[in-house]
């Protein structure tokens, strides 16, 4: 069964910085392309960025574009999203998601899993 679990949100203020962490498990990570995608409250999901299968290629959003670093532990199955300087209006449900392989990333209808996600707010 495929899981993936996100962990490390929580409150931050502006300006402050979050590790978000999603553990794979049930499938071949190191074979997949992985994104992070985010959805603000009232909002539709947006994605953040992704990262190829041997975590030599990422792309960004450019929304978050010199603040965000997505990153990768094959080894540990492990996906990771280092946020910094973060914004109010970046409070949202964070997800970690498998592309469909192959598919246009930016298309959230071709990812095929997801996890529950894990809470950022950025409020002073």
């Amino acid at each position: 069964e495929v899981q993936l679990v996100e962990s490390g949100g929580g409150m931050v203020q502006p300006g402050g910085s979050l590790r978000l962490s999603c553990a794979a498990s049930g499938f071949f990570f190191s074979n997949y392309d992985m994104t992070w995608v985010r959805q603000a409250p009232g909002k539709g999901p947006e994605w953040v960025s992704v990262i190829n299968t041997g975590g030599g290629r990422t792309y960004y959003a450019d929304s978050v574009k010199g603040r965000f670093t997505i990153s990768r532990d094959n080894a540990k199955n492990t996906l990771y999203l280092q946020m910094n300087s973060l914004k109010p209006e970046e409070t949202a449900l964070y997800y970690c998601a498998r592309p469909v392989p192959g598919s246009d990333y930016s298309d959230l209808s071709r990812y095929d899993y997801w996890g529950q996600g894990t809470q950022v707010t950025v409020s002073s």
